[in-house]
């Protein structure tokens, strides 16, 4: 077995698997901390490299295009502290670097693994259900549905509808960029009925408004990252069509309105609704007309644009 040890983490090859496991330093970030040990095997392997620096050098570990859902969420934006596919390397153990690269280069030439793109994950993703508070709410995934808790911070329209639930069949993609400090940051679930929608994050109801702790919102990749894991390969993925729009739109209305009243909520009971599923159909028309009249205010002073009060009443009443 070759093997390094750093304070940002251990990296163990054994033949077949390199076992990435994160370190104890208080250096090492949160979410690094959070996703845990990663257990890469070989076939998702394209490459790997040893960079010599002046005063430290980096190992860095190149995987098949579609082999791992976290980088086909994340598309290369996360920081180098937090990639796991990157390890800083005292000069001292740079021999042990070289030659844990060299050990796993040949491993790759023996069983003829080549750097063509996959058609399958070969990583599984984090474990579900998994719960992430950020900045504008709390996102939930299951395994089979994403629920969004508004905070009090949210903007007026996102709390105007309401939590929103999500089947996992519904969704074409997710979208994700990180905080980055100077620039907000965004995880969206895009479904086929707002593939099109160019609504900014802070309104639009399917995503978040990343402006808050960076760190803490670093962690909403692990929720991309489930996500994705379950959603069509992109090599066996197709992007809807315009004309497929309407009629897949009424589908997702006629389940969005099943899975509404009667979804579990991984993030724990709502405040707002201490007993959803316990409500009464006028409840329900009580909800409905409330939330309507506080979207009429926002247009009518201004807050929405005429798309935005349209494209926002019509997600409230597929809600209901």
């Amino acid at each position: 077995m070759a093997e390094i040890i750093q304070r940002h983490g251990t990296w163990a090859f054994d033949g077949t698997t390199v076992r990435i496991t994160p370190g104890l330093h208080r250096s090492v970030p949160l979410f690094r901390q959070t996703y845990g040990e990663i257990a890469v095997p070989l076939e998702a392997v394209a490459g790997i490299v040893y960079e010599p620096e002046r005063r430290r050098g980096r190992l860095r570990m190149r995987l098949r295009e579609g082999a791992d859902p976290l980088l086909q969420a994340t598309g290369g934006r996360l920081p180098d502290a937090a990639d796991p596919y990157r390890l800083t390397v005292d000069t001292d153990r740079s021999g042990i670097a070289e030659y844990l690269a060299e050990e796993i280069r040949h491993a790759l030439l023996l069983d003829r693994i080549t750097d063509a793109p996959t058609t399958a994950y070969l990583l599984p993703g984090p474990p579900v259900p998994v719960s992430v508070r950020s900045s504008d709410g709390t996102v939930s995934f299951d395994g089979v549905q994403v629920r969004i808790d508004w905070a009090d911070t949210s903007d007026r329209v996102k709390r105007a509808t309401g939590p929103r639930v999500l089947d996992v069949g519904d969704l074409v993609r997710v979208e994700w960029l990180p905080n980055s400090g100077l620039d907000d940051g965004f995880l969206r679930f895009v479904t086929r009925e707002t593939v099109f929608s160019k609504l900014p994050a802070e309104k639009d109801p399917y995503a978040l408004d990343l402006w808050g702790n960076v760190s803490r919102d670093l962690l909403t990749a692990l929720v991309a990252t489930a996500v994705t894991a379950r959603l069509p390969h992109p090599s066996a993925r197709a992007d809807p069509e315009p004309g497929d729009e309407p009629e897949r739109a009424d589908r997702v209305a006629g389940r969005g309105r099943r899975h509404t009243a009667s979804a579990p909520n991984p993030a724990g009971p709502n405040p707002a609704d201490p007993n959803p599923t316990a409500r009464n159909p006028a409840d329900h028309h009580d909800v409905l007309l409330r939330r309507l009249r506080e979207l009429g205010e926002l247009h009518r002073d201004g807050v929405l644009t005429d798309e935005e009060f349209a494209r926002t009443k019509a997600v409230v009443l597929r809600g209901f």
